[in-house]
């Protein structure tokens, strides 16, 4: 009986809940907040496939990705119930997710057309290349004044228009106008309403800011824009704010988690946004890095747009609510950060779990003057060089798996000092500590580095899920909603752990010359535009100097045989 009371006493003292589902690059997750306290009560994780048809190609199920979601919910649900937290407690739902990735499916059938092209994904570098050549001056920078990117692979605009080009069945649903295009909030918000029996189509300001296809002023889909790219404007979704009543839960109640259904959807972030909001970064100055696939620094520039003159993206930060104004952000976006501790694991075998890395790196505490330049996707900030590729370099008879192991979380670090330096003099203003977040902070011996690499202090808060904090506050402060505060007064303190910088800044500064020299080495090596043959393979005589050393050869042959038969 007591036990009873207590429960139940317990639940009452909760107060409202709110959930999130945070779909990243690499994992879904699903978890429940209790919006007074901001205390984490409840959550699962399912891992997602990524896969590799080709070289330098990145692609993800959208039905594995949704039935992750399910399988999430379904999890957590059964975990509330075991817990005896009563379900009914969930007041609104937020959406975050991995950015730019790119699905189109069919609205009346609700199936995706083709896999989702993945941010990372380079197969779009022969139409970027084009698309730059024909700029005045061959200027990457070309749409930036509107849209605060460079053009390159990384945006979603030109995903959609390789499937719009490369897969009939996209081509056909386009002009049939059966197509909806979306990025992973998209897809997630509209099969969670309903799908074809109803689904909302929309998305947010601050996932529709990394398209390519959003004026960041307007905060609208630009006509000129969707022209420049051959977008046709009915198949994309309509941009709202990332926070108000989007559409309600309508899931099949077969599943444990259809208790979730009639609950609103209410909350939607990019997921780095909803990081920034996590990390409650809402004054102008503040800044966040978030470990994650990727590393993404982003700091609080206000009410105005500011363009970066040193290769950071201008992108919307949050509009936390429909009548409330949108807030900007510069971004420094590195696109390989954890996965290069994945690419240990699964293609080099070099260790079996993500802690084994912090293992086997601090037994040697040093690289051994070995850098490591992961450029597998290209370079992105500060540079955009999609011609770059990963490199090992500085090696000696004496350089060893740990070496390398150490070099790759050094090279974590050093991204993010770049793109820290790029940051401070596009402000003026030196961050005089850095704020983190995400998967990969749970390595101590990575924190205590970037203090060193940084020269500065690293703060980390002791709850680390602070992406899918971000989408509950914004869901459960949503008008309508309304069970999360988030007037400075009412914000709940955050504990956190800062990590000091511990070495001399000489030897920082030695180290970080050493590194921006491998970076130097890593550029240029993919220049040219692949020639397929007539079986879609790429031929040898792509490359130019390839090309020119086998036909100079052929000639000399010929020379050759000419003198030997007139002598």
């Amino acid at each position: 009986m007591n036990g009873t009371m207590a429960a139940s006493s317990n639940r009452i003292m909760l107060g409202p809940l709110v959930a999130a589902i945070d779909q990243g690059t690499s994992s879904t997750r699903f978890l429940v907040f209790n919006s007074k306290t901001a205390e984490l009560l409840s959550h699962h994780q399912v891992e997602i496939k990524q896969s590799f048809p080709k070289e330098g190609w990145v692609e993800e199920d959208p039905k594995e990705i949704l039935q992750s979601v399910y399988e999430c919910m379904d999890r957590t649900c059964e975990k509330l119930t075991q817990l005896n937290i009563d379900i009914s407690n969930i007041k609104a739902i937020g959406v975050t997710n991995q950015r730019e990735t790119t699905i189109v499916w069919d609205k009346e059938t609700g199936e995706p057309l083709y896999n989702a092209i993945v941010w990372l994904d380079l197969r779009t570098q022969s139409t970027v290349e084009r698309l730059i050549s024909k700029t005045p001056g061959r200027n990457k920078n070309h749409l930036k004044h509107k849209t605060g990117l460079p053009i390159s692979t990384y945006f979603s605009a030109v995903k959609l228009k390789w499937l719009m080009d490369n897969v009939e069945e996209v081509h056909r649903a386009v002009v049939s106008k059966r197509a909806m295009f979306g990025t992973v909030d998209s897809w997630i918000i509209w099969c969670l309403t309903g799908g074809r029996s109803g689904g909302v189509h929309c998305t947010d300001v601050t996932n529709a800011s990394r398209t390519m296809l959003f004026n960041i002023h307007t905060l609208d889909w630009d006509p000129e824009l969707c022209k420049y790219f051959d977008i046709p404007m009915e198949i994309l979704p309509k941009v709202r704010s990332s926070s108000e009543i989007y559409g309600l839960m309508k899931i099949g109640s077969k599943l444990k988690s259809g208790a979730l259904n009639g609950i609103p959807i209410s909350g939607c972030l990019g997921d780095q946004s909803a990081a920034l909001v996590g990390q409650m970064c809402f004054q102008e100055g503040q800044a966040k890095n978030t470990y994650g696939t990727g590393c993404f620094l982003l700091r609080n520039t206000g009410a105005k747009p500011v363009m970066s003159d040193h290769g950071l993206l201008t992108t919307v930060a949050y509009k936390l609510g429909r009548d409330k104004p949108a807030c900007y952000a510069l971004e420094g976006s590195v696109a390989i950060a954890g996965a290069v501790v994945r690419w240990l694991q699964d293609n080099l075998g070099i260790i079996q779990t993500s802690e084994e890395l912090e293992k086997m790196a601090a037994s040697v505490g040093t690289s051994y003057g070995c850098y490591f330049v992961p450029a597998f996707s290209g370079l992105y900030a500060p540079y955009w060089e999609p011609s770059a590729r990963g490199i090992i370099c500085g090696l000696t008879q004496f350089t060893n798996r740990k070496h390398v192991a150490f070099a790759a979380l050094e090279a974590v670090c050093f991204q993010t000092r770049e793109i820290l330096d790029a940051m401070n003099q596009d402000s003026g203003i030196p961050l005089s500590q850095l704020q983190v977040d995400g998967g990969m902070t749970s390595n101590r011996l990575l924190m205590q580095l970037q203090a060193d690499i940084l020269c500065i202090p690293v703060v980390k808060p002791s709850m680390p899920e602070t992406t899918a904090l971000g989408a509950a506050m914004a869901a459960g402060s949503a008008e309508g909603v309304s069970v999360w505060s988030l007037r400075p007064e009412d914000l709940s303190e955050v504990t956190s752990e800062k990590f000091e910088p511990q070495i001399n800044p000489e030897e920082s500064e030695f180290r970080y010359a050493r590194w921006k020299k491998a970076v130097e080495k890593s550029k240029n090596w993919e220049t040219t535009e692949p020639v397929a043959n007539g079986n879609g393979e790429t031929s040898i005589f792509c490359s130019v100097p390839l090309g020119f050393y086998i036909i100079g050869s052929m000639l000399m042959l010929v020379g050759a045989k000419y003198i030997a038969g007139h002598s």
